[in-house]
């Protein structure tokens, strides 16, 4: 496969008014609700860049940074901010307005790694990504960077290879007692 796509091919916008139904013993919106709509966003967005079922492999980092309240109008925002063989990284935003003023607020950013697959869930390969712009070539490398990460924290802390005396001494001051 040797096609490419820009990431505007696969954007995808949803908005959702927040009912009394989604909040939680709090009154607020609640977050698993949240995160169901942004797999459901990202897996389209994924689905729509490699025009194949995906299915989500991770979620990096979910920070809920503001409550979003009944009677507010969600928007989720996803694009692809990074292609692998058949994986890609789908970055989603999530902001919330009060319809009746218009003020915004910024709740949630996540980033989904979603699998390509074929009618036989065989992971398959998805089309290279145009970098359009500066925004783009951070995100792409902001992506690839967190993967690497990932990998090498992966590896570092494998129970095969920890070596407790390496790490021993990051346990002080902190509230734990080790008792072996």
């Amino acid at each position: 496969m040797k096609n490419y796509k820009s990431a505007r091919e696969s954007y995808v916008k949803i908005s959702e008014l927040m009912l009394p139904s989604h909040s939680n013993f709090s009154g607020k919106i609640h977050g698993g609700y949240i995160l169901s709509l942004m797999d459901q966003i990202a897996f389209a967005c994924a689905s729509r860049h490699s025009k194949n079922y995906c299915v989500t492999a991770s979620v990096d980092k979910v920070d809920f940074l503001k409550p979003i309240e009944v009677g507010e109008l969600v928007t989720m925002k996803a694009s692809v901010n990074y292609v692998g063989r058949s994986s890609m990284v789908v970055g989603v935003r999530v902001e919330a307005e009060q319809i009746q003023t218009g003020k915004k607020k910024h709740c949630n950013s996540s980033y989904f790694t979603m699998v390509a697959k074929d009618e036989n869930g065989k992971s398959v390969e998805v089309p290279g990504l145009i970098l359009e712009n500066e925004t783009a070539v951070r995100r792409f490398i902001r992506s690839s960077i967190r993967q690497e990460d990932t990998k090498v924290r992966r590896e570092r802390f494998r129970a095969s290879e920890f070596k407790i005396e390496e790490y021993v001494d990051l346990l002080e001051g902190r509230r734990v007692q080790v008792t072996f």
